[in-house]
């Protein structure tokens, strides 16, 4: 079973990939929602939610945990992989990836970033990147209003338009060639990012290397496979009923977001975890 955890809404967009792509395997998604946004938190505070976040999926079942969460991430990775055992997977390294080789094709070579404060300050998707591709310029740009614009349902807003205009500027003034969306909830804004950054500049989604990612691993790891897969192939249908979404408060605008997301009527269920 695939553990996922996010500090609210955006993890789902994982969550939803992990679905189309691993079609047996089971899930399981917790949703901070009580203490979103995380990324304007201390690491201290964001180490200790990701703490009992990855407590709580594991005894719930999950073999496997998938750190949604770019926040959580870029300040807890490291400490989260010492303190336990299971395999932990992150959404910046499979993101890194995919955005060196894609700037190295015929690209400038210009990386911009968005994410939340705790993201981009912490320098980590700009350390992997300078890892993979010294010759890389990269720039990384906060933007702590989104979240929060999101998880209200404001995806099609005025305010939200001009929030987004106003984050990208920057990065347009340095001609990036690629935009990393260094949260898992910007997909949910791709038709807004794409018109204002410009057609030519390709976006990097955080969710959907993430779940590629987990798929490789899966692919390289039978004995986690035998672990986790259903042991019949059920229906669609029925193998999606098994998947478990727990978060820590339910809003109306949530779970209009979840239902949006994953194109179905999605059951929240709220636990204190």
């Amino acid at each position: 079973m695939i553990g996922i955890f996010d500090s609210g809404v955006g993890g789902m967009t994982v969550a939803s990939t992990v679905e189309q792509i691993c079609p047996q395997i089971p899930l399981l998604y917790f949703g901070d929602v009580a203490h979103t946004p995380y990324g304007s938190k201390s690491a201290e505070t964001i180490l200790g939610y990701a703490r009992c976040n990855i407590d709580f999926l594991l005894e719930q079942g999950a073999k496997v945990i998938i750190i949604a969460c770019n926040s959580a991430a870029a300040t807890s990775i490291q400490t989260l992989r010492a303190e336990y055992s299971v395999p932990i997977i992150d959404v910046i390294t499979a993101t890194v990836s995919k955005a060196t080789e894609g700037t190295k094709k015929n690209r400038n070579r210009r990386i911009g970033i968005i994410g939340t404060r705790a993201t981009i300050q912490s320098g980590s998707y700009e350390e992997q990147i300078k890892q993979r591709c010294p010759a890389c310029h990269v720039y990384g740009q906060e933007c702590p209003l989104l979240v929060p614009l999101i998880e209200e349902g404001w995806l099609n807003h005025r305010e939200t338009k001009m929030v987004v205009r106003r984050y990208l500027m920057p990065l347009r003034q340095h001609q990036i060639d690629t935009l990393i969306l260094g949260c898992t909830h910007y997909p949910l804004l791709t038709h807004l990012i794409q018109k204002r950054i410009g057609r030519q500049v390709q976006l990097v989604d955080s969710s959907i290397e993430a779940a590629q990612c987990l798929k490789s691993f899966l692919d390289n790891s039978p004995e986690i496979i035998s672990n986790t897969r259903e042991k019949k192939k059920n229906s669609q249908p029925h193998h999606l009923e098994k998947n478990r979404f727990f978060v820590s408060d339910v809003t109306p605008s949530l779970q209009k977001l979840a239902n949006k997301i994953f194109g179905r009527n999605i059951n929240l269920i709220k636990t204190d975890a």
